[in-house]
């Protein structure tokens, strides 16, 4: 109890100073993270957290199974939102490429892991939340069409890859079994992924049609409307589940076919859903801190901060600025798409599920690496939110472009 009324102090005295701390780029996950890392860190911490109970795995399986459905259903505009061109090159072609680039880098840097792992790996450090730096999508000097790219982008990119992330996944167990039935692994994979498919769209387009139909006779109040959207994403996480899909994928899909139905309800049917994600990621940045100390209480080492790094910028930039050739976009506009991708709860939750379904050594190789990806993201590009937005206004993009976003 100790532990949570310090997260909820912490929380409150930035949120006082909130205002103030933006303009040094002090975000939330900034904050609670550093927070993290001071009161778990030495040998008798004030505080320290167990996070290698199945209470921890459940717990961050849940945040990704919600934030996956908010991710989803906050996608303005339809599915790839106003610019489906530009979304299409980002998922369709800059994705695959930053994949490929992310496991070949890491052949290069650690050429004595498995394969099947760097894969694991590369599926760990790429995907974008954009918590981290949530001001840059609200930031009026922003050109709104950078900042519409990027939210779609964000709210469908972790959901492309999660079920790569769970192939990989699948693969790298079984190599580390009888390492001789990799089809049946990525069958069952497949099998999951087609049982959380068909979960995901019977609960999404369901709970949508009836809880439109129920506002649109008079029969639920705002505040039953709030229980009742965060109730989807339970359902279709846990029905998925029983029925040997994959919770992650259905609650996704869950997102994206409620989605439509969602913007016909009052604009405050999601807050309940989106708040309790929210406090949810913010206590899982301060647990990233205990990680932190965790996997470098013993030092650092420099092939896996050079690697972090690389993850964090030009491995995600080079095919950003590859796939946006012959888009007409300029090329500042071009840098700013590649170097706004940010990682952060997603990567957390895929490393410390790695860390339970993979070999010791291998799981606390792919959790070393996670984190210190994750914590240069956190500092690099929280702290450049600010002076990119000072940039656009000076530029004087900013106005134009916002009005139409």
């Amino acid at each position: 109890m100790l532990a949570v009324a310090v997260i909820a102090g912490i929380l409150f005295v930035w949120t006082l100073l909130s205002h103030r701390l933006s303009r040094w780029s002090i975000t939330a996950p900034i904050a609670m993270m550093a927070a993290g890392i001071a009161l778990t860190h030495g040998d008798d911490p004030p505080l320290h957290f167990d996070l290698d109970t199945n209470a921890f795995e459940h717990m961050v399986e849940v945040i990704l199974a919600l934030l996956l459905f908010v991710d989803a259903i906050e996608v303005p505009g339809g599915i790839l939102g106003k610019e489906k061109s530009i979304v299409a090159r980002l998922l369709g072609g800059a994705l695959p490429l930053t994949l490929c680039a992310a496991f070949l880098t890491a052949v290069a840097f650690f050429p004595d892991q498995p394969g099947w792992i760097l894969a694991v790996l590369a599926t760990v450090v790429v995907p974008l939340d954009l918590a981290p730096t949530a001001g840059i999508v609200r930031d009026r000097r922003i050109p709104g069409r950078l900042r519409e790219v990027l939210n779609v982008e964000g709210g469908l990119n972790d959901g492309v890859i999660s079920p790569v992330f769970l192939l990989c996944i699948a693969a790298s167990v079984e190599a580390h079994g009888t390492g001789t039935h990799y089809k049946d692994a990525l069958l069952e994979a497949l099998g999951a992924a087609t049982w959380a498919i068909a979960t995901g769209l019977v609960v999404g387009y369901a709970a949508g049609w009836l809880l439109r139909q129920s506002w649109s006779h008079g029969w639920i109040r705002s505040s039953a409307m709030r229980l009742g959207v965060l109730t989807v994403p339970v359902a279709a996480y846990t029905l998925s589940g029983a029925l040997g899909g994959n919770g992650f994928i259905a609650s996704f899909v869950a997102g994206v076919c409620f989605a439509p139905a969602a913007r016909r309800l009052p604009e405050n049917a999601v807050t309940m859903t989106d708040d309790l994600v929210t406090l949810m990621t913010i206590a899982l940045w301060f647990l990233f801190g205990q990680i932190v100390n965790d996997e470098f209480w013993d030092g650092f080492q420099w092939s896996v901060i050079l690697y972090a790094l690389l993850a964090v910028t030009l491995v995600r930039m080079v095919p950003i600025l590859l796939a946006l050739i012959g888009t007409g976009m300029n090329l500042t506009d071009k840098l700013f798409l590649g170097w706004l991708g940010p990682r952060g709860v997603t990567s957390i939750v895929f490393g410390s599920l790695a860390v339970i379904d993979l070999p010791a050594r291998e799981g606390d190789f792919i959790a070393r690496v996670m984190t210190m990806t994750v914590m240069l993201s956190i500092v690099l590009h929280g702290l450049s939110s600010e002076p990119i937005g000072r940039f656009y206004e000076r530029s004087g993009n900013a106005r134009p472009a916002a009005a139409t976003g």
